[in-house]
């Protein structure tokens, strides 16, 4: 709790809207964070202010395997596509089954895309984004809550998800470049100036 009034999405929604295009015609927003800091519902919260822009959740493009060495299927499947204005496709992995189905998930694109997820900052994807949001949780804090929501059955997939998100950051560290830090409030967010470049509009 910090004392500052909540940040009106719908206000931070227009800002994001009039940045210029950073994938293609597409202002791709990357939402991260560590898992349990709230990223899913920040960004659901964010595309309805945005006029429900399409959400891309990394959880989908990620697999057991390959925790975080997703980034060229997300190149090939999504950035590619939205690059050229076109709809993307891509297959979403089943954590029950292990395996991937068809690529037939369409993500449109649309003016401001979401993608949400850890490591949605990463290197190899800032050069596509338009902005770097970051959920401003301590980490123990975030995995204390992801555990508590994934319950008992769950807490070997933890046990291993830890060391890997703590690897993932210590070698491809997002928060230095998030443009905005994201806290929440008992209501709403706050939503601040992060360390990365400031942002200018078009």
């Amino acid at each position: 709790m910090t004392g500052h009034p909540p940040t009106p999405l719908p206000r931070l929604a227009d800002t994001l809207r009039r940045l210029p295009p950073s994938c293609g015609p597409v202002r791709l927003i990357a939402v991260d964070g560590h898992a349990g800091s709230g990223k899913s519902t920040f960004a659901r919260r964010l595309a309805e202010a945005s006029g429900d822009a399409p959400v891309l959740r990394l959880d989908d493009i990620a697999s057991h395997a390959e925790l975080f060495d997703w980034t060229e299927r997300l190149r090939r499947q999504v950035i590619g596509p939205l690059s050229r204005g076109e709809t993307a496709h891509y297959a979403t992995y089943d954590w029950h089954e292990r395996r991937f189905g068809p690529a037939d998930e369409p993500l449109p694109s649309a003016p401001v895309v979401i993608v949400e997820g850890v490591g949605a900052g990463r290197r190899a994807l800032r050069p596509h984004l338009a902005a770097v949001l970051w959920m401003e949780v301590p980490r123990e804090e975030a995995w204390q809550r992801g555990r508590r929501r994934d319950g008992a059955v769950q807490s070997d997939f933890w046990d291993g998800w830890e060391p890997a998100e703590r690897r993932h950051f210590a070698e491809d560290p997002s928060r230095p470049f998030a443009h905005y830090l994201v806290r929440q409030c008992p209501e709403g967010y706050e939503v601040l100036q992060g360390p990365g470049v400031a942002l200018t509009e078009a």
